[in-house]
């Protein structure tokens, strides 16, 4: 046994080792590891940092949560037989399966539908043409006939029957993509810019660095099973945003002038990534650079090293307490990251902010439209989706519009839409008629540019109100009645988990049960928050009122932009800047006097 443990720690080591051998026997598991001491296994194997971390947890006195012990009685990929099983006798899981199942990208959402939901890996947000047709097939005949782009720039599928649930991931993998780890404690689909290769702006192409690190994951178990979920995204500086501060790593693509130097050695000017650690808007947190940069071929041995000292040291005692952000929060950024050199063995490169020059300013309106690409003559078209959602109807079009007037490639963002890349300059009026033709468009109002929501209580238990319906609602109330000259952000998301990133829209809507009446009967609607941003305009949205019935929010949004236009302090000031500038109450004030009708 390691001599890392305490004789205490070795003991306990022992009978919680001998707890998770007793439980697997009685689901008539094989015994996990080899032996070790009178009979227990010792952590062996690419469960080790795991099983270490859970020890040396426990022995210092702290509760494992559910998940830990269900991750140490049974690892999810040693358990695909018994979910073959279950398919095959149309059962669904309890809820320690449907946390294992999530291991595999499925999600069992009852009740809101009582059927899984399926999360797709995608790296970089961009597949094939033939991939995404094969997905509208699966989609057809597995599950619901439609599918979501999510603000992962990933696909999700929905209603799938248990039957149906080993063939959906079996038709995935003959596609060439795969659902793996997308879902419970695991690092999510990784996200990188929407135009990388493609855009004049952007200083670096974040194609293969995404596709990298996105192997990198699939190819080792011991990144699997993390305290939390983990994000990780690399922005190019693009034209689009690709909300990097928002994940537990960003990667930012900077260039470096002439001057710096790290310990007496020259660094080399150029383009390097920006390192910056612990966002998670839920939590009321963005990623904050941490002064290190690191070399773009460097990058996927830097988030190794980080998801490592995050996996050993992560709080596994407290759901709410477990992501990147509170082990920053309790050690301090100087001292994560030495250890994080410590276990990559050498020092990271930091280098003063002034020797960075400013990064290009990203266009908010970029994913939609067409757009010149760096190569002349071509254009991607920015294809706007009803919050994200597609039939697989118009899926089969666009695969077919992508292999015939583009490059083949269809990039899916993170504003709940995608782009079609390598449109010939001859062929853009082609490809804008085709989307007509299937209900969809390369143009819309700024409003709807701007409008993001989560599945919502139509498919998901968590959820307190049914966004995606209600951002549509929003949209049809306020585009008659008030016109927009510059963007603004929508996000309307149904609980705390925040998967539609309410706090950084520049007017967020978090799903809340408004009570009607003495007897406590509750009607869907929402609190609603202002002020917040992202990248430049970094910040958390402000509470601004609470508890507003769904039927009056498009209302209530739409009062609040009118404000804005009639007492911004110029024709383009953002409503950030607005919002920003006005205490909570003198906000609440003008808006009843311009006149709130919520």
């Amino acid at each position: 046994m390691s001599d890392d443990f305490s004789p205490d720690q070795k003991r306990y080591l022992e009978g919680f080792m001998s707890g998770m051998q007793s439980a697997r026997a009685a689901r008539g598991l094989g015994p996990l590891g080899g032996a070790a001491g009178a009979g227990a296994a010792a952590p062996a194997g690419p469960d080790k940092e795991h099983q270490e971390a859970q020890a040396r947890i426990v022995s210092g006195g702290g509760k494992l949560v559910d998940q830990e012990k269900w991750k140490a009685a049974e690892h999810p990929f040693d358990a695909y037989a018994r979910f073959k099983a279950q398919a095959e006798a149309g059962t669904y899981p309890k809820p320690e399966d449907n946390f294992r199942w999530r291991y595999h990208g499925l999600f069992y959402v009852a009740p809101a539908q009582n059927s899984y939901m399926c999360r797709l890996r995608i790296p970089n947000g961009i597949l094939k043409a033939w991939q995404f047709e094969g997905v509208a097939d699966l989609a057809e005949k597995l599950c619901g006939p439609y599918a979501h782009v999510t603000t992962r720039a990933n696909l999700q599928v929905r209603e799938i029957s248990a039957e149906n649930a080993p063939l959906l991931l079996e038709g995935l993998a003959d596609l060439g993509l795969t659902a793996k780890g997308s879902g419970a404690d695991n690092i999510r689909n990784v996200t990188g810019s929407a135009t990388a290769g493609i855009d004049p702006l952007e200083l670096l192409d974040t194609r293969p660095h995404a596709r990298a690190w996105h192997h990198h994951i699939l190819n080792d178990r011991s990144l699997y099973g993390l305290p939390r979920k983990f994000n990780v995204a690399f922005d190019g500086a693009g034209s689009i945003a690709t909300l990097e501060d928002t994940n537990d790593i960003g990667f930012q693509a900077i260039e470096l002038g002439e001057g710096a130097s790290f310990e007496g050695q020259p660094i080399e000017p150029g383009i390097w990534y920006r390192l910056a650690l612990g966002g998670i808007t839920g939590h009321h947190d963005l990623a904050r650079d941490t002064g290190v940069i690191v070399a773009p071929s460097d990058a996927v041995a830097v988030a190794d090293a980080i998801v490592r000292v995050f996996i050993a040291n992560g709080n596994r005692t407290d759901r709410n307490k477990s992501r990147l952000k509170y082990v920053l929060d309790a050690w301090g950024f100087e001292k994560f990251l030495a250890a994080v050199e410590d276990k990559l063995g050498r020092k990271l490169v930091r280098v003063d902010a002034s020797l960075v020059k400013p990064r290009p300013v990203y266009d908010r309106l970029a994913h939609i439209g067409v757009h010149k690409q760096v190569q002349a003559g071509l254009n991607w078209v920015g294809v706007a989706l009803p919050v994200g959602k597609l039939t697989v109807a118009q899926m089969r079009v666009i695969a077919s519009i992508a292999k015939s007037c583009g490059d083949g490639d269809i990039r899916l963002t993170v504003w709940q839409n995608l782009l079609i890349s390598g449109v010939p300059d001859a062929k853009v009026e082609d490809v804008v008629a085709n989307l007509q033709a299937i209900g969809l468009s390369a143009e819309t109002s700024i409003l709807r540019a701007g409008l993001i929501a989560c599945t919502g209580a139509t498919g998901c238990k968590f959820a307190a109100a049914h966004t995606k319906e209600d951002a549509l609602a929003i949209a049809a109330h306020c585009e008659p009645r008030i016109t927009l000259e510059t963007p603004v952000n929508i996000h309307l998301t149904g609980c705390h988990h925040s998967c539609a990133q309410h706090y950084i829209g520049d007017i967020g809507l978090i799903g809340a049960k408004v009570p009607v009446n003495e007897e406590g009967d509750t009607v869907p609607g929402y609190d609603l928050l202002v002020g917040g941003g992202y990248g430049v305009d970094g910040g958390m949205a402000r509470p601004f009122r609470e508890k507003v019935k769904a039927e009056d929010a498009p209302a209530l949004v739409e009062a609040v932009l009118r404000t804005w236009q009639v007492h911004r302090a110029a024709p383009d000031e953002s409503f950030v800047a607005f919002a920003r500038r006005h205490e909570i109450e003198a906000l609440q004030a003008l808006v009843a006097q311009t006149g709130d009708a919520a």
